[in-house]
């Protein structure tokens, strides 16, 4: 892609976003930031300039990285974002910790909503045999079946036998078919008449599963509640079906340009894609122009 050419589409993405975002000017925001394909590429990259934007705008709104990675996942996102007070929503809103310098290892965990898996996964086994399984438990830690272990889970996952995993207390569940297409693995999930846990089926055949009623946007709201922050004043952006609550829950919901068509449909206005930094225009609207370096060492 030529210079001028991405000049002009960056011109194209800011104009869209200044009419959905000059109106919150002025307004202390509360921010929710989806991690990958959003923060960080799918490489785990993040850009200098993405690193500047986030720090420019937690030092005046309340920025919250809002993932369904795990805690042990998320924590180095907002080491690497500089936040150091505030909030991250991890695990699809499953655990909500407080950032903290002067707590033990910079951070609380000040909620979790766990649930029990056990009928969830019975019903899944039945069709799905051959189908990986996780579970999180609300320490952080993972137990999985034989040879499942993903970055995501941010620690080792202790391997553990599908019935014993029954029986855990559970903040999320991951279920990963990989001989299954995305579309494969919603018609198998939507036979297989699992109720009573929130799931959201990824980039793959993946299943991610929370207690009922939990979602980045019912965590994000209850911070929002806490703080007294109006709910005018909240934008959120995101890539992943995982992250539709969230961008219908803000005032002013962002797309990722290369999120999926029925994750734009949900949004309120589409940026820049996560390769050309399309939350950094984000940002810098919400600041009211560039975003000045604040980079430190």
């Amino acid at each position: 892609m030529s210079a001028s050419t991405t000049t002009t589409d960056q011109t194209a993405a800011r104009e869209r976003l200044a009419e959905h975002l000059d109106r919150l000017d002025g307004e202390a925001l509360l921010i929710g930031l989806d991690v990958d394909g959003t923060l960080v590429d799918h490489d785990g990259r993040m850009t200098p300039e993405m690193r500047d934007a986030l720090r420019g705008a937690a030092s005046t709104h309340t920025v919250v990285i809002a993932t369904g990675r795990s805690l042990g996942a998320t924590l180095p996102i907002v080491e690497a974002a500089g936040i150091t007070r505030g909030y991250a929503v991890c695990s699809n809103g499953a655990v909500t910790v407080e950032m903290d310098p002067e707590a033990e290892g910079g951070h609380r965990i000040v909620d979790t909503r766990s649930f029990q898996p056990g009928h969830a996964l019975r019903t899944l086994r039945e069709v799905a045999p051959d189908a990986h399984y996780a579970v999180e438990t609300a320490d952080g830690g993972f137990h999985s079946t034989a040879g499942f272990q993903d970055a995501s889970f941010g620690v080792e996952a202790t391997e553990t036998a599908l019935d014993d995993l029954m029986e855990l207390e559970a903040v999320r569940v991951v279920v990963h078919v990989p001989d299954l297409s995305p579309q494969e693995f919603s018609k198998v999930i939507a036979e297989s008449g699992v109720h009573g846990v929130e799931y959201s089926i990824g980039w793959t055949a993946w299943l991610d599963m929370a207690a009922p009623g939990i979602s980045k946007a019912s965590a994000l709201e209850v911070i929002r509640d806490r703080l007294g922050i109006e709910r005018r004043a909240t934008v959120a952006v995101g890539d992943g079906f995982n992250d539709t609550e969230m961008l219908a829950w803000a005032e002013v919901g962002v797309a990722m340009g290369q999120a999926p068509q029925g994750v734009k449909d949900v949004a309120d206005v589409v940026t820049d894609s996560i390769y050309e930094d399309g939350t950094v225009l984000v940002l810098e609207g919400v600041l009211g122009g560039a975003v000045p370096a604040v980079t430190s060492s």
